[in-house]
């Protein structure tokens, strides 16, 4: 790793894309995670930011839900995947395919061909990644850009050599077909959907052309490990295409890709878009500046190289979603319809958005950063609501799934909103968000995924009672954890209501938000399940994991009303016994980083005049729950939201509320940071760290005294220089 560090300058060496490519080790994983919830789930990701396909060393076969394509604990390589995997996440891989070298005889099944490796014979960047095979004596690389990649294969013997290309359907669909005029393979691997709609086509696919620099001396189809005497083959299981070479030692195969989700023809036109050459080196080069210039929009000095390591690699972590979608020419496959193609005027269109978690932080950190992307975003979701008429709660694959709870688009565009990001129909949007804020779709749309879960029985009662199972939604019943964030997403509406001057709304939503406290049962001290009759649920455990409860415990989710912490803190019993509450959760061991709805739990202490202990656990935090290495990450990444804690954490602010233009401070992890902001500001961050810290004594901006517990957004974005000076208590 050490040359391809001295080969790649600047920030780029910094990035460890192996972290969270194995089970976590860090200490809330241990003690709360289970099977899946230990698995990071990132892979070694080569590609560009937000980028339509990355590609990845493949180690696992299948597009299954929950299996990524690579595991750091595998040995078997089995080819460079083009993945659409949604980085740290559990869902599913669609519209992948996989090219895979091999020598000597021809053989097709990957049982057979599959090349053991080791850990040693791997370097990965975020640029590039290189493997040596010593089964076949082949050095494979590849480097990426947004829609298209560039592999270069070095051979080692004089023998016959092979590039098997599969469309890697689990469902016997797609298609590979061999062009010897264009001296082409092209083909696809049609998506299918999960969660609501289940098995159901997408409605679009994955297309992809193979270039080659040299003319190849054969071309066959294949089925399993029968060759066969066509020029195609589709819709059948265990399909291919091998592509013959007359190889000697030395010999350096180079091929170029190029991906869409519309069409074959649109997939060659990204291609000549992207890469028009065969220079590897420089096409490598080209993806270090891409990474370079992104990382670099943060700049961080002091502290250590191992801090230094684990920053960038989350903040390379938080660069992978959502994902880009259409052409170089602004096609894209239309939302939740079945292989329509639309044309945007400007701009781009992304999906894959795992809202339950990434509007908490990841998407937040991109509203300082690049304000064009999330107007792209919002405009995104904008489409999705005008062409499946509905506005999407979780879209991925392009279509409706209904997956976790809550509503986070409205959130999210709320943010975006209030801290000024606003090139897009807010009428709109707004029309799109009080439909489901409001209605409930009719029974076919509602099984589709369109609207909210058990919105009926959260108007009628304030809450979600125990006896609505919540059906035709991913996660049933979690009747308390969907009121919680529904009250959020209410509160987060009625700014949008209040600024759009909706009166009426605005008062109605305004009531809403409040709704939380209906699930706070005052005997327990906690949150609780509640019948319809107003009863509470008669055998909850504070600290165990309820079917009421998404993902966690009464005690975990019981702090999550970010919107209104006063009103949280009153439900306590006033500020102390409120701070006794969070000092009860971190003593006994309850805090769990690997789930998001936590999150702002550690920046609750400034809330209530403690913020030694704010400073005490994000240090124990960041240093606790992150490290560099494939157990390096605290259960599994959700598409960058426990990345982007760390990037806020480090930083030095968080955002507890993500709606309000507002963070709270901690101190930072740096000496030193510099934030280039989406708005071409520069704002630098100062931190005396001469004593061992305890809290924050006072912070000057620009010279003047600034609040120690509280950051504007919009004094991030003017830029200027914040000094902070911290204080163990002494003199």
């Amino acid at each position: 790793m050490g040359s391809a560090l001295a080969q790649t300058s600047q920030l780029l060496a910094y990035v460890d894309p192996f972290t969270g490519t194995s089970k976590s080790t860090t200490l809330t994983a241990l003690v709360h995670g289970a099977g899946t919830e230990q698995l990071a789930n990132t892979i070694p990701a080569v590609g560009t930011p937000f980028g339509m396909t990355q590609w990845t060393p493949q180690t696992r076969l299948t597009e299954q839900k929950c299996i990524a394509p690579y595991y750091y604990t595998d040995s078997l390589f089995t080819g460079f995947r083009g993945t659409h995997w949604l980085s740290g996440s559990c869902t599913q891989d669609y519209g992948s395919m996989t090219i895979m070298p091999v020598c000597g005889e021809l053989k097709t099944l990957p049982a057979d061909y599959a090349a053991p490796f080791v850990k040693t014979n791997e370097i990965a960047t975020p640029a590039y990644y290189s493997i040596l095979l010593d089964k076949n004596k082949i050095k494979a690389e590849v480097t990426a850009t947004a829609r298209c990649s560039m592999m270069q294969f070095t051979f080692s013997n004089d023998d016959d050599g092979y590039l098997i290309i599969r469309p890697n359907s689990d469902r016997g669909k797609g298609a590979v077909y061999i062009d010897r005029q264009r001296k082409e393979i092209t083909g696809y691997n049609p998506a299918f959907r999960i969660y609501q709609g289940q098995g159901q086509p997408a409605g679009f696919s994955g297309y992809f052309v193979v270039q080659f620099e040299e003319d190849f001396s054969d071309a066959k189809v294949f089925r399993d490990n029968n060759i066969l005497a066509a020029d195609s083959i589709k819709d059948q299981p265990g399909i291919g295409c091998a592509v013959k070479f007359n190889v000697h030692k030395g010999s350096a195969i180079r091929i170029r890709i190029g991906t869409s989700f519309t069409s074959i023809e649109a997939a060659r036109e990204n291609l000549n878009a992207e890469i028009n050459h065969w220079d590897f080196k420089a096409q490598t080069t080209a993806g270090n500046e891409v990474w370079n210039k992104a990382l670099g929009k943060i700049e961080v000095t002091g502290s250590s190289e191992k801090n230094k390591k684990i920053f960038y690699t989350a903040l390379y972590h938080t660069m992978q979603h959502p994902r880009l979608f259409n052409d170089v020419k602004g096609t894209y496959p239309a939302f939740a319809q079945s292989y329509q193609v639309k044309q945007l005027a400007s701009g781009n269109y992304y999906d894959d958005f795992s809202m339950w978690d990434i509007y908490r932080a990841q998407l937040p950190l991109y509203e300082i950063l690049d304000t064009a992307l999330i107007n792209d975003l919002v405009r995104s979701l904008i489409l999705k609501g005008q062409q499946g008429g509905w506005l999407p709660i979780f879209p991925c694959w392009n279509n409706y799934t209904a997956a976790m709870i809550g509503d986070h688009a409205i959130p999210f565009i709320a943010s975006a909103y209030n801290k000024g990001i606003r090139n897009y129909d807010i009428k709109e949007a707004y029309r799109l968000m009080r439909q489901n804020a409001f209605d409930t779709a009719a029974t076919a749309d509602y099984k589709e995924g369109k609207g909210r879960r058990a919105l009926s029985s959260y108007l009628k009662y304030g809450y979600v009672p125990l006896e609505d199972n919540v059906p035709y939604a991913f996660h049933n019943r979690e009747q308390v954890s969907r009121t919680l964030e529904y009250a959020f997403d209410d509160y987060a509406l009625s700014t949008i209501a209040k600024a759009l001057n909706r009166h009426k709304d605005y008062v109605a939503l305004k009531k809403r938000a409040g709704n939380y406290a209906n699930v706070f049962d005052p005997q327990l001290g906690d949150v609780n399940g509640r019948y319809a009759s107003g009863k509470w649920y008669e055998h909850p455990d504070r600290d165990r994991k309820m079917f009421f409860i998404t993902e966690g415990t009464p005690r975990q989710y019981g702090f999550y009303v970010p919107h209104d912490i006063p009103g949280l803190i009153k439900l306590n019993g006033g500020s102390k016994k409120f701070e006794a509450a969070l000092d009860s959760l971190f003593l006994q061991q309850q805090y769990w980083h690997g789930n998001e709805p936590g999150h702002q739990i550690p920046f609750l202490y400034n809330y209530v005049n403690a913020q030694t202990k704010t400073v005490a656990q994000t240090y124990e935090i960041r240093a606790m729950e992150y490290g560099i290495g494939p157990g390096g990450l605290s259960g599994n990444d959700d598409a960058g939201q426990i990345s982007a804690w760390y990037v806020f954490a480090a930083m030095g602010f968080y955002p507890v509320n993500p709606v309000a233009p507002e963070y709270a401070i901690t101190i930072p992890t740096f000496d030193r940071i510099v934030i280039h902001t989406g708005v071409n500001t520069t704002t630098t961050i100062n931190v005396d760290n001469k004593r061992a810290p305890a809290f924050i004594g006072f912070i000057k901006k620009d010279g003047k005294r600034y609040s120690t517990t509280r950051l504007l957004h919009t004094d991030l974005m003017k830029g200027g220089v914040f000094d902070i000076y911290p204080t163990d208590g002494g003199q």
